[in-house]
């Protein structure tokens, strides 16, 4: 039967929005509760909607009954310090599963590169029902931010580099991207992070905001992808390396128990 998805994400795998253009109070952010929940670097997460409601980032299939990434709990603790916030994460209509704000510290572009990954949202997901995917609404105003999207997580050729400034909006089927930001700065990035069911109040959503799979690429000196990308090699033959040794290690310790 396959899963619902959205046609505007066949393209590319991703979407941009027309940027919001109102105000938000960064108290929204800044006055709820966050947990050490690690992502793609150094990060931190404050929880709008959850498996059960609790101030926690799990999975909701490593809850008791193990589900997929739906019909997320709101945290009226963590809701009513976030209206603003709350309102455009429900806004489309779609059901919503994990819905959150990341504080990302800075990093470079070779952290990111290191740091792409897929997202499991999906799992548990019933065949025939709607694929669930990821929007992305950055709050602070991060110019020299972006996010860095790759079919492929150690092939550049195919690399979109989208801008993060203050309302920048995206939606990203990030069980297809494999997916890292960027964050030049000195102080943390917030944005908004919520797991949407693709379906027809998804699409109407991207519709109203003229979604496009594409968007100006961030340009960056090729000295310095080449860099980013001779850094991700070199961390990635450690890693493999490291695992490696500590197999064997594990192997020849068996042996002589």
């Amino acid at each position: 039967m396959g899963y619902i998805k959205s046609a505007a994400l066949d393209e590319t795998g991703f979407v941009v929005l027309d940027s919001y253009g109102e105000e938000v109070d960064p108290q929204e952010w800044l006055s709820i509760e966050y947990v050490d929940w690690k992502s793609s670097g150094d990060t931190r997460f404050a929880p709008l909607a959850s498996a059960k409601g609790e101030i926690e980032c799990n999975g909701f299939w490593n809850h008791t009954p193990p589900r997929t990434d739906k019909d997320g709990v709101w945290i009226p603790e963590q809701t009513d310090k976030a209206p603003t916030l709350t309102r455009r994460a429900q806004e489309p209509g779609a059901n919503v599963g994990r819905c959150r704000i990341i504080e990302l510290q800075p990093n470079t572009y070779a952290d990111a590169l290191y740091n792409l990954h897929q997202d499991d949202n999906n799992r548990l997901n019933p065949d025939g029902t709607g694929w669930v995917v990821r929007g992305f609404f950055n709050l602070t105003d991060d110019k020299n931010s972006y996010f860095v999207l790759r079919e492929n997580r150690t092939d550049p050729s195919i690399e979109y580099r989208v801008a993060l400034p203050a309302g920048a909006q995206l939606i990203v089927d990030t069980q297809r991207l494999w997916h890292a930001v960027h964050h030049d700065g000195t102080e943390p990035r917030y944005c908004l992070i919520t797991s949407w069911e693709s379906g027809p109040e998804l699409d109407a959503y991207m519709e109203k905001y003229h979604a496009v799979p594409t968007a100006p690429q961030f340009e960056v000196a090729q000295e310095a992808l080449d860099a980013g990308q001779a850094e991700q090699a070199r961390r990635d033959a450690a890693r493999a390396a490291y695992y490696a040794a500590k197999g064997k290690a594990e192997v020849q310790a068996m042996s002589e128990a």
